[in-house]
């Protein structure tokens, strides 16, 4: 049985940049770096006390020319979101980090405050505060 979410893969140029940007930016933890011998670096990092990462796969690191993944392209992926208490105080923090928001200012909609930001390879990222009172 299906018990949690734990690795979503988020695909990228270089994966010493991305583990860069999202340890110093966003300010992720860095979960696993190993490299097997013979096969591709395996990175993962991931939210300071959630148990999900993301794994950052370096597009063109694998070496059979079949392999599904070598069709995978950097920023095709949905935008994922993150749950915050306050989207207004998360957004000023990752902007003096220097993240790049897609906005000038989080964004008010019915489901919540919402702001985007990309990484360096252009998968979308938005810390989402939900409205206080919420509905099914």
């Amino acid at each position: 049985m299906i018990q949690k979410l734990a690795i979503v893969t988020i695909v990228v140029k270089d994966q010493a940049k991305a583990l860069e940007f999202y340890t110093k930016e966003p300010g992720f933890e860095k979960r696993t770096d190993f490299t097997p011998q013979g096969n591709q670096r395996w990175v993962t990092v991931g939210p300071k006390g959630q148990d999900v990462e993301m794994s950052l796969f370096q597009v063109g690191s694998i070496s059979d020319p079949k392999a599904p993944q070598n069709e995978w392209e950097p920023g095709r992926t949905p935008t994922w979101t993150f749950r915050t208490d306050d989207c207004r105080k998360d957004f000023e923090e990752l902007k003096s980090r220097g993240v790049k928001f897609n906005e000038t200012q989080p964004v008010e909609y019915p489901w919540g405050l919402v702001a985007t930001f990309s990484d360096p390879d252009g998968n979308n990222f938005s810390p989402l505060q939900q409205p206080a009172a919420r509905t099914s």
